[in-house]
């Protein structure tokens, strides 16, 4: 392959912070970027080279974006597989994630019945449709973890039920159809940013400990604190994983670490993810560059490791929303050890993801390292003085 500058345009369906990041990574690489998303004037504007303003089920909005682009990716999966596959046909453009693989990763039923065809761990679990067929479930594993099968992100459209009173009310929570997965008494969280390349190369970024509340990713710490043998098989399972996908791109791979030290897989996500992105300080090449590298064919860069990194996420931390306006940033800006990433939105949520904190050490003990990522990011507020 011959490589000239200025690079090709790539089209990303979606324009949130993930779309703002891709467009941040590749600028240095003369790649421009064309993103599609409902939002006027949405978080990855400001960074790219244009916006086209559009539903990501527009059939007219994403013919346009693949007629003005050299190749397609999305960051959402709420992108429409039928329609990314038709308009990359019509417009004789790659599209990468295979809009097959997103087919399957949106729905977590046939998500997680794709892995066990293909022989990889996960934890028990069941469709559900009925509030009797729920309470069955829950009496079989004795407390579950209900999930929409489409939609839900950021603890969205999860529910734990522990109590068969309470199936109705948890499956109407959830909207109906949905899976229950078995209440696992876990160890920790942890993730693998996988990587699919050109000639089918594949790579992967250090094993990553992931840290949660309500269901929300609070910090990342990379690489996990974990032993050698975790660290083996979670990798191990995500080369699995990444042999059941098609398609080019970074793959963010949750997974479970059993008090038995077991290695299950939780959900994929076909793009870069929350978890890698302490990737951008932390890395050699960040997810964002090397997924955008994979979806054009291009070299991958190095995954390895530069220093340890914790990454602590900034969440909208008031109890309605209001215009965004982030307070106490004096003390990230003249900290030597970290980086504040914004993510451009207008609005603030309860506890919606308004941008992260990376705080890197190489000499530090990432217990302490993960106290200064916390005490940093808390430090932040958006209420009013």
């Amino acid at each position: 392959m011959t490589i000239t500058l200025p690079g090709p345009t790539l089209g990303v369906v979606g324009g949130g912070q993930l779309g703002r990041m891709m467009g941040e990574a590749v600028a240095p690489l003369g790649v421009e970027v064309v993103v599609l998303d409902p939002t006027t004037d949405c978080p990855a504007s400001p960074v790219v080279s244009d916006q086209i303003v559009g539903g990501f089920d527009d059939a007219d909005a994403l013919h346009e974006l693949a007629s003005r682009v050299d190749a397609l990716t999305f960051e959402i999966e709420l992108a429409d597989p039928d329609l990314m596959a038709e308009a990359a046909a019509e417009h004789d453009v790659p599209v990468h994630p295979d809009p097959d693989t997103l087919r399957t990763i949106q729905d977590k039923l046939v998500q997680k019945e794709a892995l066990v065809d293909a022989g990889i761990p996960v934890p028990e679990f069941a469709a559900v449709a009925t509030a009797e067929g729920l309470e069955r479930v829950v009496e079989e594993f004795g407390g579950i973890m209900l999930k929409a099968r489409e939609g839900g992100y950021d603890g969205r459209g999860n529910v734990p039920v522990d109590d068969p009173a309470d199936a109705a009310d948890a499956l109407d929570e959830v909207g109906g159809n949905a899976m229950a997965e078995e209440f696992l008494d876990f160890e920790r969280e942890i993730a693998v940013m996988g990587l699919k390349g050109a000639d089918g190369e594949t790579r992967t970024y250090p094993v990553t400990e992931t840290i949660h509340r309500e269901e929300i990713l609070r910090e990342s710490v990379a690489p996990a604190r974990t032993d050698d043998v975790v660290v083996a098989e979670a990798e191990s399972v995500a080369r699995d994983v990444l042999d059941v996908l098609d398609g080019r791109g970074v793959y963010g791979i949750e997974l479970f670490e059993t008090k038995e030290g077991d290695v299950l897989v939780n959900e994929i996500a076909p793009r870069p993810h929350n978890s890698g992105h302490w990737t951008i300080e932390g890395a050699r090449t960040s997810q964002f560059e090397n997924h955008v590298r994979a979806v054009l064919g291009w070299p991958l860069g190095p995954t390895d490791l530069v220093a340890p990194a914790v990454t602590g996420n900034v969440l909208g931390d008031i109890d309605e929303t209001q215009p965004a306006t982030l307070s106490g940033v004096e003390e990230v800006f003249a900290a030597p050890d970290a980086d504040l990433h914004w993510y451009g939105k207008d609005d603030v949520r309860p506890l919606r993801k308004m941008g992260h904190l990376t705080a890197t050490d190489c000499n530090a003990d990432r217990d302490a390292l993960l106290s200064r990522a916390r005490d940093l990011r808390d430090g932040l507020t958006f209420r009013d003085a």
